[in-house]
């Protein structure tokens, strides 16, 4: 099949754009508000941009509390979600009203960062604390913008627990990621296995 999504008359129950671009990460993204309350939330839309230097972007569909406190803030956290933290993680998806925690609404431990003054999940395996960069609505090819308001962090320190590390590497196998797919689905990383590049 092939369709062109101006109309997106795809004839198929659900919009398979999603599933298509899958697996993607979580991020889930600790904030502090202007007043002092927390937010956790997950997006997926989100991933790492750069190594050097370390930068990572989540784009949020709207401006919710996140994009809001970020931009109050200029910082915010991205925590790791591993599997045996995908319920809470979907805890914190829930449309909570602001000043309404999802750490406590998830059972989470909220834990101040290093250099950053927003949240980070203390049960999860690793969370990176961001700064700052960019927010920006991205732009359609009529120029039009997008519902979406796109965030872009610099990682400015990096948590990972002990028990997650083994010679000398963030143990997948130990940690377990999920990711988002289409429509409700989710994965865990599964067996891990790996290949090294070619030389040429």
């Amino acid at each position: 099949m092939f369709y062109e999504t101006a109309e997106n008359a795809h004839g198929l129950a659900h919009d398979p754009f999603k599933a298509i671009v899958s697996p993607r990460p979580i991020g889930w993204i600790g904030s502090r508000a202007g007043d002092g309350s927390l937010n956790l939330a997950p997006y997926s839309f989100f991933n790492a941009i750069s190594d050097k230097p370390k930068l990572v972007m989540f784009s949020s569909a709207g401006r919710k509390d996140s994009v809001r406190n970020i931009e109050e803030s200029g910082e915010f956290t991205a925590n790791f979600v591993s599997f045996d933290l995908k319920e809470a993680m979907n805890a914190t998806s829930a449309p909570a009203p602001h000043g309404i925690s999802e750490f406590a609404l998830a059972g989470l431990t909220p834990v101040t960062g290093r250099i950053v003054a927003a949240p980070y999940v203390g049960e999860a395996y690793a969370a990176l604390e961001c700064k700052v960069t960019q927010i920006f609505r991205p732009q359609a090819l009529d120029g039009s913008e997008s519902e979406n308001h796109v965030v872009i962090g610099q990682v400015v320190g990096i948590h990972i627990r002990e028990e997650a590390i083994r010679d000398g590497r963030f143990d997948m196998a130990k940690a377990r990621p999920v990711g988002r797919m289409g429509y409700m689905d989710y994965c865990e990383s599964g067996e891990v296995f790996e290949m090294l590049r070619p030389k040429y």
